[in-house]
């Protein structure tokens, strides 16, 4: 089984993908853990990350070290990673790995549960892969993020957090690379509203209803 969550930033879909690995005994992969660590290889070495050849770089020597970074959930970093991820170069050195992780999961899994921005479309477009494509609403994923960052300590506004959310889904909409889009045949799910317990539930019957199918 090989189930593949899209969506856009704070929309739920990481909350979602543990539970689902968990619930399933499936390995998981987070991918935007993966454009994260190439951001903040960038810069952490002062780097632009804008500039294409660094970037690269980075992604190329990229070790499995560098995804356990302390500063990888800090909206420095954030933007940076959807930077970096617009470019073909990146995503091409990052673009195998995703696949052998699917089709051959670590620890002797059955399957496996990618999240990111483009596993349905890219990554993983097969028919038979479970696709599903989460969002809300950008006023309730800022809500969520602000929270978020309320509690590590950072002093961002809620205004800025809901401009640089609105800027960045534009960017990633718009990136001529792998833009942030659902699946043809993805499942929508809409969290705007819902509790994680609700998600969970909504993506647990959709998974069941397509397996007996």
């Amino acid at each position: 089984m090989i189930i593949a969550i899209d969506g856009p930033a704070a929309a739920g879909k990481g909350t979602l993908a543990r539970r689902l690995a968990a619930q399933f005994s499936l390995a998981f992969l987070d991918t935007g853990s993966l454009y994260r660590a190439v951001g903040a290889k960038v810069l952490r070495e002062s780097h632009d990350p804008n500039d294409a050849v660094v970037a690269q770089t980075a992604a190329e020597n990229l070790s499995t070290e560098d995804l356990t970074a302390p500063e990888l959930r800090s909206e420095a970093v954030s933007e940076a990673a959807s930077i970096v991820a617009a470019q073909p170069a990146v995503r091409a050195a990052l673009l195998e790995f995703q696949r052998r992780f699917a089709r051959q999961p670590p620890g002797g899994e059955t399957g496996a549960v990618l999240d990111g921005r483009d596993i349905g479309t890219v990554i993983c477009p097969e028919p038979e892969v479970i696709k599903f494509f989460v969002f809300a609403s950008p006023e309730a994923r800022a809500e969520r993020r602000f929270k978020e960052l309320q509690a590590r300590g950072d002093s961002a506004t809620y205004a800025r957090v809901l401009q640089d959310m609105i800027d960045r889904d534009t960017r990633d909409a718009n990136r001529g690379v792998a833009a942030l889009k659902p699946a043809a045949d993805a499942y929508h799910l809409d969290t705007t509203g819902l509790n994680p317990d609700q998600v969970f539930a909504k993506a647990v019957a959709h998974i069941q209803a397509r397996s007996r199918a």
